[in-house]
């Protein structure tokens, strides 16, 4: 097979995948209530898996939750995914986060996001925005915990920070940078 045929092949499965991917109903866009349950289930996991999640969220100005974000590329990829804005607990917004790259990557992957605003204008200024690009409206500081971390033992200075937890599949090219995050109305 040449290259050329290999590479359309290649290119027609994904689109053909993500055609499907789209048109089941799991990719249709959540109620308010089947996102507050996903955001539910997304923050146990992440009381239970990192020691002191609990303590540190409860610090925070706000917590911007994506409990499902699917992402998949060959060459040209894109992800997107729906959450939560909880502020006190309470959910107050819904958004959406979705991104398009050109470059290195190959598979497709599902990971939540969880993004802590420490700071009160850090969460003022995103709030107010029509749409808040990552890297671009507000920089975000991507959290690395390894193997028996605990936010307790992590120096934390930045307003906004980010969690990337629950990844399933494989995927190269981790970062939120250039992520587009817009308001939903539900």
């Amino acid at each position: 097979m040449s290259c050329a045929r290999f590479l359309l092949t290649t290119v027609l499965a994904l689109v053909l995948g993500l055609a499907a991917l789209a048109a089941s109903p799991a990719a249709r866009a959540a109620s308010a209530k089947e996102i507050d349950i996903r955001v539910d289930a997304a923050l146990e996991s992440f009381h239970k898996e990192v020691t002191g999640a609990e303590r540190f969220l409860r610090k925070a100005a706000g917590v911007l939750v994506f409990p499902r974000v699917i992402k998949a590329g060959i060459g040209i990829g894109g992800e997107y995914g729906e959450g939560a804005l909880r502020i006190h607990g309470r959910t107050v917004d819904y958004y959406s986060i979705a991104s398009a790259s050109i470059g290195f990557q190959l598979g497709a992957q599902a990971r939540t996001v969880i993004i802590v605003f420490l700071d009160k204008e850090a969460l003022r200024r995103f709030r107010r925005s029509e749409g808040w690009r990552v890297g671009v409206d507000g920089s975000v500081a991507l959290v690395k915990i390894g193997a028996g971390g605990t936010l307790d033992s992590i120096s934390i200075n930045e307003p906004v920070v980010a969690f990337i937890i629950g990844q399933k599949g494989l995927m190269y090219n981790l970062t939120l940078e250039g992520s587009k995050i817009s308001r939903l109305k539900k």
